[in-house]
């Protein structure tokens, strides 16, 4: 009781709300000061990617398209690990590469870690599996049974990096997806306006940053191979493949096409600016469309027994007392 009253007086609760109001205080004026600047640290990023793809060219690398990443070699366990037991040569491969990419994942450093989660995440599943089944679980369960448990566990590890990996592609996308129209729009502007297609996608880059980090990191990288690269084609090529949008590879063959034959950019870029715009009017109808039937079980399970009880238990009751 003395506790109540002591958190019922109304100076305790003055001074409880006044501390609570200085820690919200300190807290907003502070957070800003560690919130990273993401946009900043991409563009960072992306110059240095200008600067190295200039030197490879200058350097005349023979494989200019496979090296147009960030070199890092990763000297670390991971890599030891992996040239260890040679898992470059087992598991490494060019659709490898292209996922990472796809996933925003560019260098050496994110192809060893894949290769090295890859290989143990299997053993890692299986002993934790097996340790759980036969120390942990009081199941009354067969030595073969529980083994073969622990081995479905090794696969599923097996999987797990591409399954995140294939989180990592599917939510860049859809960024890559809701922001494109918009940057057409805006590419379409700085074209129309004079600008060539390189310093109109150095525009953009800047622009969509704050609208998605990872369409302004494409259109910076295709900005740095457009000047770069001996072939104007591959610069456009790559931006379809890193990406994995079809409206994306879409424009990359019209603008290609159009520099090819002379046709304008501009009216290929409102076509295929249009085209985008109603392709994300038909998805967001589609979700929209979607919505009644998934509600359908929600509501038979949780709204029609409550409503039932709020009909009918009155008459229940009103019943159930005339029978007593």
């Amino acid at each position: 009781m003395d506790i109540l009253y002591l958190l019922l007086d109304r100076q305790v609760l003055i001074m409880v709300l006044v501390a609570i109001a200085a820690f919200a205080t300190v807290a907003t004026l502070i957070m800003p000061f560690f919130a990273a600047d993401r946009l900043g640290s991409r563009m960072k990023y992306v110059a240095g990617e200008r600067e190295r793809l200039r030197e490879q060219r200058m350097a005349e690398f023979a494989e200019q398209q496979r090296e147009a990443r960030l070199r890092q070699d990763p000297r670390t366990f991971m890599k030891r690990v992996v040239d260890r037991l040679n898992l470059r040569k087992a598991l490494e491969t060019e659709e490898t590469h292209q996922r990472l990419k796809m996933a925003g994942l560019r260098g050496q450093a994110p192809v060893v870690a894949f290769l090295f989660f890859r290989a143990t995440l299997p053993l890692v599943t299986f002993g934790c599996a097996l340790f759980y089944l036969f120390f942990v679980t009081s199941y009354q369960l067969g030595g073969v049974t529980k083994f073969c448990i622990a081995i479905g566990a090794a696969y599923i590890g097996f999987y797990l990096p591409n399954i995140f990996i294939t989180n990592l592609i599917q939510k860049r996308q859809k960024s890559i997806r809701q922001a494109f129209p918009d940057a057409l729009d805006l590419l379409l502007i700085c074209v129309q306006s004079g600008m060539s297609i390189e310093a109109a996608m150095n525009k953009v880059s800047q622009e969509m940053g704050t609208q998605s980090l990872e369409l302004a990191e494409e259109f910076a990288l295709t900005t740095a191979e457009l000047s770069y690269l001996p072939q104007r084609r591959q610069a456009y090529e790559n931006l379809g493949k890193r990406t994995g949008v079809p409206a994306v590879k879409a424009v990359g063959t019209s603008l290609l096409q159009a520099e090819r034959y002379g046709t304008g950019l501009g009216q290929a870029l409102r076509v295929m600016a249009k085209e985008s715009r109603d392709a994300r009017m038909i998805e967001a109808e589609k979700k929209a469309a979607a919505l009644p039937p998934k509600l359908t079980v929600p509501m038979i399970l949780f709204f029609l027994p409550v409503l039932f009880i709020v009909i009918l238990g009155p008459a229940v009751i009103q019943v159930l007392a005339v029978w007593k």
